[in-house]
């Protein structure tokens, strides 16, 4: 299932990015997200980024394809108890529905629906280190403001159901902000 979804994000991606705009009823675009995380599992709260690229199909849908990666949080259980450092990256598909407002368009509501590949690692000094994996079923909501044909701003909140992570019900909260280039 893994190289299945590997191998549909690379797909989506070269389809994206391959034709000139221009010959193409759709518009590739590729960007970046600062991301801040809220994780129930761990109690632990992640800064971090995403890098991303898609299709927008029409006004109203397009999808894009992700890789997310977070800095180390540190959780320490005592005085005398090593620090664990914990960090997770995640890759990923969204599917994306516009809503424009306005005459001129230029601000759009988002709703996101996806699917993703999480991957919890873990270190505590002369224990070692370890990681678990996840599927996270994604929804969110959020706004896009075109400055230009070609740049956008963009406020997205998305709730992730990761399933289980050593046998505890975990889930997220992810808050981005990042901006966009459409080609």
């Amino acid at each position: 299932m893994k190289k299945t979804i590997g191998a549909l994000m690379v797909a989506v991606s070269a389809i994206a990015m391959s034709a000139n705009a221009e010959a193409l009823e759709y518009t590739p675009y590729a960007g970046v997200d600062y991301t801040y995380s809220d994780f129930s599992h761990k109690g632990e709260n992640f800064n971090g980024g995403k890098i991303f690229a898609g299709a927008q199909y029409n006004e109203n849908f397009g999808t894009e394809v992700f890789y997310q990666r977070t800095l180390n949080a540190h959780q320490s259980n005592g005085a005398d108890a090593a620090r664990t450092s914990y960090h997770f990256d995640a890759f990923g598909i969204d599917a994306l529905g516009y809503l424009p407002l306005g005459c001129e368009q230029k601000v759009a509501l988002i709703g996101t629906a996806g699917v993703a590949r999480y991957r919890l690692a873990d270190r505590t000094p002369h224990e070692g280190h370890g990681h678990e994996w996840s599927w996270g079923y994604r929804l969110g909501a959020g706004a896009e403001y075109n400055v230009n044909e070609k740049v956008a701003v963009r406020a997205l909140a998305r709730y992730v159901d990761l399933g289980n992570f050593d046998g505890a019900a975990g889930d997220m909260w992810e808050y981005s902000l990042g901006a966009k280039y459409n080609f």
